[in-house]
């Protein structure tokens, strides 16, 4: 009976030093996992973390961006963003212009990444052709686009309607003309990356998925509901994610096409930071801007992660 007992003390201790020896060793990855973060971390505190923290800070002062003599203006500064018609034109737009060009995008890439997908003659030269626009720059794109759809007679479009009789068009110039053409560039050059984006994932599908399919009788739209797009729901949301980011803090494209204008009708809230922040010497209040920007861009963001998991799961 003692042989027993000593036999079942002797495997508890073997067990308890097996568990102390797991712990020892998660301790040491966590330690090792710690050390290869630490520079990431200190990036993000330097580059991110401290500089949210000044601006909340400069948003209740009146700082000019020189002085350090600053005084305490409390909400201000906030009110004076509220009040302002060109900062709320440039909401308005900069929400305008992440949604059409989120949707604009996913609409038409997807189509295009199934086409390139197949094999036909030529189809590397293809996928690298609709690749090459997105290489260069928004702003280089907008200084190309701003003289092609010039609304003067000597703007490429213009020159060549004049052949067919067609009077000058105020491209550039009339408010409803220039936020499409500048949301219209917008998709026509993010249209490649994405859908190259949306053909690794179509790549990665089984094509015995779609063999399956074709012998129960399934149309190719049928294939394309049920198989392809539930299959391309991560790269949609991936896709949807950096369209819907990369809309909202845009400041390039318009810029460099119009600057903004006619008036206010292609004014963006990250040109209204910089102008009022930089230009205009108020970092008070292109701070609070910022910080007002910040909130609403993670609200945003984070309502179109949910809505795209909550379709992800009706896929599954």
């Amino acid at each position: 009976m003692s042989g027993i007992t000593t036999s079942v003390n002797a495997s508890a201790h073997e067990s308890r030093e097996y568990r102390n020896r797991k712990r020892m060793q998660g301790f040491r990855e966590d330690v090792t996992s710690f050390w290869f973060l630490l520079p990431i971390l200190a990036v993000f505190v330097v580059l991110f973390l401290v500089p949210l923290i000044q601006t909340l800070y400069f948003s209740f002062t009146d700082f000019n961006g020189y002085s350090m003599n600053l005084h305490w203006q409390g909400l201000s500064n906030y009110r004076k963003v509220f009040s302002d018609p060109s900062t709320l034109e440039g909401l308005g737009f900069t929400i305008l212009y992440a949604i059409v060009v989120m949707i604009g995008v996913t609409l038409l890439a997807i189509p295009l990444a199934v086409v390139v997908n197949h094999k036909f003659f030529g189809h590397n030269f293809v996928r690298s052709v609709f690749f090459f626009f997105s290489v260069p720059s928004l702003a280089i794109m907008g200084m190309v686009w701003k003289y092609i759809f010039s609304p003067m007679k000597s703007g490429v479009v213009n020159s060549v309607l004049s052949v067919f009789g067609i009077a000058p068009i105020p491209w550039l110039s009339n408010s409803g003309l220039a936020k499409f053409c500048v949301i219209f560039i917008a998709i026509w050059a993010q249209i490649g990356w994405h859908a190259t984006l949306y053909l690794a994932f179509l790549q990665s599908i089984p094509a015995d998925l779609y063999e399956q399919a074709t012998v129960d009788g399934a149309s190719p739209f049928q294939q394309f509901m049920h198989i392809t797009v539930p299959q391309l729901m991560p790269g949609i949301v991936t896709s949807t994610f950096l369209l819907m980011s990369g809309g909202l803090k845009v400041y390039d494209l318009p810029f460099t096409m119009t600057k903004g204008g006619p008036g206010y009708s292609t004014y963006t809230v990250t040109q209204s930071i910089i102008q009022q922040g930089i230009g205009q010497s108020q970092y008070g209040v292109g701070s609070a801007l910022a910080v007002l920007f910040f909130l609403a861009t993670a609200v945003v963001v984070m309502l179109q992660l949910w809505f795209s998991n909550v379709i992800s799961a009706r896929f599954e």
